[in-house]
């Protein structure tokens, strides 16, 4: 787990997540690196599960799309069977499980991930590490670039904040990793989540944020 750690360490990305009063937004950069080589500029991070849930990657590519296959797979049975979506803490719980039983194996999954939705309790946004950890808090950010987010979320993160108050600390956080890391580039995908569903902000509506 040690190694899978140290090889999280080499990848380069930012990704957010904050819960606000009125839904959660989640932000990435579009940056995928290759040690000091810039693979792609323009990756998505930000990937929709279902109709109430979001999954964001960081770590290595193919972990993360198998990942987010099984886990789409997993909860689409799910759904058929009993008829309803399961929560979002059963859903990182089951997450956690298939990360918790590949931690021991010669190749766990380099991966860090955030699941972001809401269902009947409200909103909720959990962080997966390679160890099977799932963890729930009100803002988390992920990848080489969370050291300068953490400093800005700490500072300037309100509980009563508005969802659009939101939207553009996330924006600006990300800009800022992308000013500061090196792994952190190109440019930033946002995402809001409210009781009315799953939105991504369009290139020109990103544009807009001040």
């Amino acid at each position: 787990m040690e190694d899978a750690l140290k090889e999280l360490s080499k990848k380069g990305t930012t990704t957010l997540g904050i819960v606000t009063k009125e839904g959660i937004v989640v932000a990435a950069d579009k940056r995928a690196t290759m040690g000091y080589l810039i693979a792609h500029k323009a990756v998505d991070k930000i990937f929709k599960v279902n109709d109430t849930l979001v999954m964001t990657t960081a770590g290595l590519v193919g972990d993360n799309q198998m990942l987010l296959r099984y886990l789409k797979g997993q909860l689409n049975l799910y759904e058929l069977k009993k008829g309803s979506k399961p929560s979002v803490k059963a859903s990182s719980t089951l997450l956690a499980h298939i990360l918790y039983g590949n931690r021991f194996s010669p190749w766990p999954f380099y991966v860090q991930i955030l699941l972001a939705g809401v269902d009947e309790t409200g909103y909720h946004l959990y962080t997966l590490t390679p160890d099977g950890t799932s963890l729930e808090d009100n803002y988390i950010s992920t990848g080489s670039g969370s050291v300068v987010v953490y400093g800005l979320l700490q500072e300037h993160f309100k509980k009563n904040m508005s969802l659009d108050e939101a939207t553009k600390l996330g924006y600006r956080c990300i800009r800022t990793a992308m000013e500061r890391d090196i792994g952190t580039g190109e440019n930033v995908d946002l995402v809001q989540i409210t009781k009315s569903g799953i939105k991504f902000l369009t290139p020109e509506q990103i544009s807009k944020i001040k």
